[in-house]
């Protein structure tokens, strides 16, 4: 019995990937659609300048600083001194007067739209955005309707200075 050989010639068959296709084109769209998106909010931040030119005017200028304490909010002028401080604690903190306040010196001194926040490394980065959102902008009551005022949109963040120092400085 004499066997014959065959010689297999192995051709390249052609994929079917239709069903794929059909697959992709269905599921692109999905999940475009129910993907969720998320939004990215930035504050923006104005840094002082290095080379920051002092005015030979002699006019009253308001240099505001705030400074965030662990158990107190100073609010000073950085030429005159020490204008209020707020004492807190970690449950209460009184935003009632400390709003009032910043409203009565936007009032005083409305093209005024820059504060420095110094802050204390104890300082919880919580405070720190709350404190932000209340110095922006206020919500005050006029006329029997509730209407938001502008404050002090361009802030500046750095160090405070230690407590011992302004004693001395006092």
């Amino acid at each position: 019995m004499k066997r014959f050989s065959k010689k297999y010639t192995a051709e390249a068959e052609e994929l079917n990937i239709t069903a794929f296709m059909n697959l992709m084109v269905i599921l692109v769209p999905f999940l475009l659609i129910t993907a969720v998106f998320s939004r990215i909010s930035i504050l923006e931040l104005n840094l002082p300048e290095l080379n920051a030119k002092q005015d030979s005017q002699k006019e009253v200028t308001l240099q505001l600083e705030l400074v965030l304490r662990e158990k107190s909010f100073d609010l000073q002028d950085g030429a005159l001194g020490l204008i209020r401080r707020f004492e807190r604690t970690d449950n209460e903190t009184r935003w009632d007067l400390f709003t009032d306040l910043l409203v009565e010196i936007k009032a005083r001194f409305p093209e005024k739209k820059s504060i420095i926040l110094l802050l204390e490394p104890s300082v919880s980065y919580k405070t720190l955005i709350a404190v932000m959102d209340r110095v922006r902008s206020a919500k005050v009551v006029r006329m029997a309707t509730v209407e938001t005022v502008e404050l002090f949109p361009n802030i500046s963040i750095g160090d405070a200075p230690n407590l011992s120092n302004e004693i001395e400085r006092e």
